[in-house]
């Protein structure tokens, strides 16, 4: 975990920490509750996070948190957009290789949701998901950064 804020008036508080999530092959794993742990941990009540990870086989998504159903459906989406059975030139690691880089770059790699109140502004349905793309799972790493205002 690295955190850190500068003193001064003209200097705005932040805090940067990183963390770690071990996914179990494609699929959607939520991280809005580590994610909102690290905004508590800053102190800023109004501002803005900004949450990356730091892979080209995986991305983030801000997507439904309801109902399991949405989730399956965007795998099973992403599945045939950019399908294992098409040949691709780069397969240096792997059938799932490519595959994952063409639906890491077709979502995001960052995500920026603003701070309220000292809280994700997600709407009611929203969570923060890391997008494994590669079919066994791996340690994917995301760093957060956290800016704005703190609570007077």
């Amino acid at each position: 975990m690295t955190t850190g804020e500068w003193a001064g008036a003209d200097k705005m508080p932040q805090a940067v920490e990183r963390f770690e999530i071990r996914t179990r092959g494609k699929g959607l794993v939520e991280v809005s509750d580590e994610v909102q742990r690290i905004v508590d941990a800053s102190g800023v009540h109004e501002g803005l996070c900004t949450v990356f990870v730091q892979h080209t086989s995986a991305s983030l998504v801000i997507q439904e948190n309801a109902d399991p159903a949405v989730l399956r459906d965007l795998e099973h989406w992403m599945s045939e957009t950019a399908s294992e059975s098409r040949q691709w030139e780069h397969a240096d690691e792997g059938p799932d290789d490519m595959p994952a880089h063409a639906r890491s770059a077709i979502t995001r790699t960052s995500e920026a949701i603003p701070v309220v109140g000292g809280r994700l502004a997600l709407g009611t349905w929203q969570g923060i998901y890391l997008w494994e793309h590669r079919s066994r799972g791996y340690t994917r790493r995301l760093v957060v950064h956290v800016s704005g205002e703190r609570s007077r």
